[in-house]
């Protein structure tokens, strides 16, 4: 911060005295949420309405989000400048009044009185400024345009045209209503995503995260390619917890990219296998990312059934990922990590008891069908009594430690709640103006009825979409805007959430802007492009996958089991070959000739018995040329070792 910057701000607080409250807020936020998850305020006898506590987690959010984020983004706070003070100010006194005051005011809306828009109008626009230093512009300009629909959509032709609204009535609308900006995104963000998030910074302070490091270096670093396959496993683990493919990013490639690169690995692809292998995170189970809470609860199902759904197209998207990191180092000839950075395995099976987290939450989740915030606190209580109890590496952690997770979870999911509550606006405006109905109608047009052109057509639009944006966000605008148009035409619902929650989430590896890429390149210094079109090539099996189990639900377990299981081999098979044809290696570097012919018969073989008439014989077709394209390079790999 410059001195003139200093001089502009007039009265402000210096760090001392705005952290203590900043910390404050984020005890509260998390707190609130834990106590609400325990169902604490039913126990006591005192009866809220959800969005009341709703608003009462944005009254701690927002105000913490002008505490802890500039004005300019990318700098570093040192004082809070008097505007800052005053929107903190601001949007808690608005909030607070909207709480306290909901059950008075919510039947209100529709008659516009100045205590129902006022706050509102103060909400929407104090909500757009922290979106914006918190995400940046993009989610900003996406929903100010769908406000300006809400108040000027009616005067759009066709089938675009919207009810009119006027802006009292939209303001109170938004800020008050269960389908506005207290709506079921904020729900779930304010109670499921903090305990997850809770558990996943209780890891980390207890080891837990630098356990399931060591753990990926003792398991593969052994192996050729150990650096690349350790970034792999490191990375699922991590991002299974954390559901934020940057934060994955630059949690675990600080430490596998610089390894990466050390075994003479190109920096653009270290960055790559990094990118795709910390943004799969946020589908793999049990945790995923926060969209899968909130994909369970748009489909009224249990989130284990979502778990269940996506566990074999996050296993093939790893599997993609780790067979090219095994064929690209043999081809390269990379071999195992030094045993110098390998950790001893006593010291690492010391932290057995973090894997007792694990089970407890997936045994509360699947056996016990309890509802994931509850889940994610008893694990938390594992973690902190095994910790306390076994610790790791003989070092066991202090109360204050553990202690200081609770302010940080508040600080970590103040982004989260202010995207969900931003996405908020995104559903309300589809509701109040009828806009929901009218681009199904129109989405389904355009793909003329086919199923697939309206595939391609939602798949851009995922991808488009979600440039630059949180998953999160991504995932609530897309299942608004694309998931009801693919059910119209008969795609199953999961399959359907689950296709551009995939697609959605490639923007983060997909250039023009690649943000999980560019954050990989940016440790990697490697080039920002070159990273993402690697990152593309690697995670080639996200762009595919989703498609198939559109078309044959066998993949997302959905069928009889004989069929799913028939599914899961021959996909596996083709995820191998077409593998082995992108790094031009099997048993020996491939021709050109060879290379499309192991990529041909991986795509055959890829495509599941019942996706169309006919594509059993497909499958065969796929299964027994890519066998004896295996075992015709096995053998010639065999004899040039004879003869050397």
């Amino acid at each position: 911060m410059t001195s003139n910057e200093r001089q502009s701000f007039g009265a402000a607080l210096p760090v001392g005295v705005w952290r203590p409250i900043a910390d404050g807020l984020a005890i509260c936020l998390t707190l609130l949420a834990v106590a609400w998850a325990l169902s604490i305020p039913r126990a006591l006898g005192i009866a809220v309405y959800p969005q009341q506590f709703m608003g009462a987690m944005l009254a701690l959010a927002l105000p913490l989000a002008f505490l802890i984020l500039p004005a300019r983004r990318g700098t570093e706070r040192e004082l809070v400048p008097w505007y800052d003070l005053l929107a903190a100010a601001s949007s808690f006194a608005a909030l607070a009044y909207i709480t306290w005051n909901y059950p008075a005011i919510v039947n209100l809306i529709f008659a516009g009185p100045i205590q129902a828009w006022l706050p509102g109008i103060v909400v929407i626009l104090l909500l757009l400024e922290a979106v914006r230093r918190a995400t940046g512009w993009a989610l900003v300009i996406i929903i100010a345009v769908f406000l300006l629909y809400g108040l000027l959509g009616h005067l759009m032709p066709g089938r675009l045209q919207g009810r009119s609204q006027d802006w009292e009535r939209l303001a109170g609308y938004m800020a008050l209503d269960s389908n506005g900006i207290l709506g079921l995104p904020l729900g779930i963000a304010a109670t499921v995503v903090v305990t997850f998030i809770l558990f996943g910074n209780l890891l980390a302070a207890t080891g837990g995260s630098k356990f399931f490091t060591d753990a990926a270096l003792l398991g593969m670093g052994r192996f050729r390619g150990g650096s690349m396959k350790i970034s792999v496993v490191a990375s699922a683990l991590f991002g299974s917890i954390s559901g934020s493919a940057v934060a994955n990013v630059v949690a675990t490639g600080i430490v596998t990219i610089p390894m990466i690169k050390r075994d003479g690995y190109p920096a653009h692809k270290a960055g790559a296998i990094e990118a795709v292998a910390s943004t799969g995170g946020q589908m793999m189970p049990p945790v995923m990312g926060a969209a899968a809470f909130l994909m369970a609860e748009f489909l009224q199902m249990s989130y284990a059934e979502v778990v269940v759904a996506a566990v074999v197209p996050s296993l093939l998207y790893y599997a993609a990922l780790f067979i090219q990191a095994d064929l690209d180092a043999a081809r390269l000839g990379i071999s195992r990590v030094a045993k110098s950075d390998i950790p001893d395995r006593k010291s690492v099976l010391s932290g057995w008891h973090f894997v007792l987290g694990f089970a407890v939450l997936i045994y509360g989740l699947f056996a016990l069908n309890w509802q994931p915030e509850r889940a994610a606190l008893v694990s938390c209580l594992v973690v902190i009594l095994t910790s306390f109890i076994f610790g790791y590496q003989s070092t066991r952690p202090s109360l204050r430690e553990v202690l200081r997770t609770i302010p940080l979870t508040g600080q970590n999911v103040v982004e989260i709640i202010l995207i969900s509550a931003a996405a908020g606006i995104v559903i309300g405006i589809l509701n109040v103006t009828g806009l929901s109905f009218n681009l199904t109608y129109a989405l389904v047009q355009l793909g003329g009825g086919n199923k697939l052109v309206l595939l391609l057509l939602s798949a851009v639009i995922c991808i488009v979409l979600g440039m630059g944006l949180p998953t999160l966000g991504v995932y609530v605008l897309l299942a608004a805007l694309v998931a009801p148009a693919l059910i119209e035409v008969g795609i199953n619902p999961i399959a359907a959430h689950l296709f551009i929650l995939y697609l959605g989430m490639m923007s983060m590896i997909t250039p023009p802007i690649a943000i999980a890429a560019f954050a990989a390149a940016g440790i990697a210094k490697a080039s920002a492009m070159a990273t993402g079109f690697a990152s593309m090539k690697f995670g080639w099996a996200a762009f595919v996958i989703p498609f198939l189990f559109v078309y044959s639900p066998t993949l997302i377990m959905v069928g009889e089991p004989v069929d799913i299981a028939v599914a899961i081999v021959t996909a596996t098979l083709g995820v191998w070959l077409v593998s082995a044809g992108l790094a031009s290696y099997f048993m020996s570097k491939l021709s050109l000739a060879y290379r499309a012919l192991f990529i041909f018969f991986g795509l055959l073989a890829l495509v599941p018995a019942g996706t169309f008439p006919g594509a059993e014989y497909t499958d065969l077709v796929g299964v027994i040329g890519g066998l004896l394209l295996m075992a015709a390079d096995w053998r010639r790999a065999r004899s040039v070792q004879a003869v050397s």
